[in-house]
């Protein structure tokens, strides 16, 4: 193994070096924490190794030793690492080297002294990433694009200016996580309209995960381009392509993107009106989500919600109502708590399926629910839906229940 954690560093910088020397990912260090402890509570989970690694907490004698195990560190290092980090919190220096000041301070003079960036302010930017990514299915996209582009503008510039490898390593990674949310933002931002920036911070992602060596990351900017090229470009060839291309990049590292991309696979091949190709995507999809385990990369990327949500869209484009309505409604019945731009989509989708089958009362009933939902998180997707199915009512606009649901939608229209 060599002597390579033999430095001065706090146990944040040396928990992040051999993790990733070892390869594992935070879900899967805390995966391997919970294995080797016995611990079956849940705990630690990603968050808690995030604030070791930030620098947010120090691991207790307990968690030392089991990292000791699992990172395969003596534990003695583990040990003065953290005496390092307590050193630092304590001096009130200005010296980088040897301070530990609070994150918003060290993080402008990282700014200032780009040469000295470390992994500890690496691993803050990543997290203040992750923290956007977790709010984005909730809050308008309007209202992250500002910092995630902060947080995108400072991982370059970090980048392009730091001295050791092993950090300009990290900030590829972080530069594909934050240029993938950017991307993402930009285009719900936009009401799915604004295609050229968001591939472009695709692009940009697949680059930086390409440097990084990181299949997850490339394979999750690919999978979130093919929504471009399905939802926005509506080419279907060029989304099957890619999301082809993004279960071949990822089959051996993330069950949870390979199964993704299989699932829009099969959107793709509905779409393009090709039944059985369409349902034997889906199967396959069902069988990526069933190898799935707790290291994987993309675990939070999940939700057992999402092969009926894309079963249910696929026999849309199939025109098959029935199985459509079958689908949805159970994934609708499944999101209820959840008031998520996914949820949206769901009603929404269950609003045309309703709507092909003639039931109006159930279809303005669904569209009310989703429009609650859009009402806080402005999803593009979902409002797009909306649109489309008020729309499809102009049938039975002389319906009182179809004009109560029409004033909504144009409410929406002139927020």
């Amino acid at each position: 193994m060599g002597d390579w954690w033999l430095t001065e560093e706090t146990v944040g910088e040396l928990i992040v070096r051999a993790r990733e020397h070892l390869g594992k990912s935070q879900y899967a260090l805390a995966a391997a924490l919970r294995e080797v402890s016995g611990r079956s509570d849940g705990v630690p989970d990603r968050s808690m190794v995030a604030r070791w690694e930030t620098g947010r907490r120090i691991p207790t004698p307990y968690w030392r030793a089991h990292l000791s195990a699992v990172l395969q560190i003596p534990p003695a290092e583990l040990d003065k690492a953290a005496a390092v980090t307590r050193a630092r919190r304590a001096d009130q220096t200005d010296d980088l080297e040897h301070a530990q000041p609070l994150q918003p301070e060290r993080l402008r003079y990282v700014l200032a002294h780009p040469r000295g960036v470390d992994l500890v302010t690496v691993a803050h930017l990543r997290e203040q990433v992750r923290g956007l990514d977790e709010r984005y299915d909730r809050v308008p996209s309007t209202l992250l694009i500002p910092e995630a582009a902060q947080c995108l503008g400072q991982v370059v510039f970090l980048r392009m200016h730091a001295r050791r490898p092993y950090v300009r390593h990290e900030l590829h990674e972080a530069e594909a996580e934050a240029a993938t949310l950017m991307g993402q933002l930009v285009w719900d931002a936009s009401q799915r309209r604004d295609h050229e920036a968001a591939v472009g911070y695709f692009d940009q992602a697949i680059d930086a995960a390409r440097e990084r060596g990181n299949n997850a990351a490339e394979g999750l900017a690919a999978l979130r381009k093919s929504f471009v090229a399905l939802y926005g470009w509506r080419d279907p060839k060029a989304g099957l392509a890619l999301t082809e291309r993004t279960a071949h990049v990822t089959a051996t590292t993330s069950k949870v993107i390979t199964g993704l991309a299989v699932l829009h696979t099969a959107e793709a091949h509905a779409m393009l009106g090709v039944r059985r190709e369409c349902e034997q995507a889906l199967g396959a999809a069902e069988a990526h989500f069933s190898q799935i385990q707790p290291g994987d990369p993309a675990i939070d990327l999940f939700s057992p919600a999402q092969p009926g949500r894309l079963a249910g869209s696929c026999y849309l484009f199939l025109r098959d109502a029935k199985a459509a309505v079958s689908h949805l409604e159970q994934t609708a019945q499944a999101l209820q708590e959840h008031h998520s731009k996914p949820h949206a989509l769901v009603l929404g989708n269950l609003a045309l399926a309703y709507i092909s089958q003639g039931e109006v009362a159930a279809a303005v009933a669904s569209l009310h629910l989703a429009i609650d939902v859009i009402e806080v998180s402005r999803g593009g997707g979902g409002l797009n839906v909306i649109f489309t199915a008020g729309r499809q009512l102009r049938r039975w606009r002389q319906n009182s229940g179809v004009q109560d649901v029409y004033d909504r939608i144009m409410a929406l229209m002139a927020a």
